[in-house]
């Protein structure tokens, strides 16, 4: 009976590892004031097939949860959300909500992203600041050296096209295949 209750808790224990801690936009840029990091903010739709697949296998990956959890405030968004959200000193909502049949409009917070698709990968800065987007679904193994790139400040070094061939070249993955 000890081993059956070892191995399960063990087994919760290495799950819960995987898991990406989500916030929201309002924790995220909270707490950067107290810890600056990045943050990047997954746009999803309730509908959206491919949103789902990214939550399972990309964000579902150990090292992307891991690096995720380690150098972002990861943050999960509703592009069609109902629900008003209080933030860079002012309110942003979304009207339109009221449709009974297929999608809602797109919440004020996504169009102001410039996000007019989901699946949606936004990268804020430390003073939340946007750095780039990343439009349609991403593999880990796509996703992770946009996240080192980041992360680590080296976007910034790159200004041409064959820097960031370069880049990939030399990006050495953690994610086996």
């Amino acid at each position: 009976m000890k081993k059956i209750i070892s191995i399960f808790l063990l087994f919760i224990v290495s799950f819960s590892f995987a898991q990406v801690k989500w916030m929201t936009i309002e924790e995220a840029l909270k707490a950067q004031k107290e810890n600056p990091k990045k943050i990047l903010v997954d746009f999803y739709a309730d509908w959206c097939a491919p949103c789902k697949i990214m939550d399972k296998n990309t964000y579902g990956h150990q090292v992307i949860a891991d690096i995720l959890n380690q150098n972002y405030y990861p943050v999960k968004f509703n592009a069609e959300e109902k629900n008003s959200v209080e933030i860079f000193d002012r309110t942003f909502s979304n009207p339109n909500t009221e449709q009974k049949k297929g999608r809602n409009s797109l919440h004020e917070f996504t169009q102001y992203m410039n996000v007019s698709a989901v699946p949606s990968t936004v990268f804020l800065d430390e003073k939340g600041g946007p750095i780039t987007i990343l439009q349609g679904e991403l593999s880990a193994k796509e996703l992770e050296p946009y996240l080192e790139l980041i992360s680590k400040d080296l976007y910034k070094k790159i200004r041409t096209r064959q820097q960031w061939e370069d880049y990939q070249k030399k990006f050495k993955s953690k994610i086996k295949d």
